[in-house]
């Protein structure tokens, strides 16, 4: 089963793009074995977002959630994130 990993993001956020491009990069490495949801909790066509954000008590983005525990908030590097997550391999 893979790792979800959900990038909580807003449009307005000047780190935001860095936090999906690191989990872009870490699925291009990772392969199958995550899955990414880029979460922009500020579309209004998709308020869920937004209640899945008050669900994980996320006060900031960009926020990181892998299997449903938040494990960033701010864009870690590349690195970092590829670090957490293969450590849950």
């Amino acid at each position: 089963m893979a790792i979800k990993v959900e990038v909580f993001s807003t449009s307005t956020c000047p780190h935001c793009p860095a936090a999906i491009d690191a989990a872009e990069k870490a699925k291009d490495k990772l392969g199958d074995a995550i899955e990414v949801e880029a979460i922009k909790i500020d579309d209004n066509e998709h308020p869920e977002y937004r209640e899945r954000a008050i669900s994980y008590q996320i006060m900031a983005v960009p926020t990181i959630v892998i299997d449903g525990e938040v494990t960033f908030v701010g864009a870690p590097s590349e690195d970092e994130l590829i670090d957490a997550l293969e450590s849950k391999l």
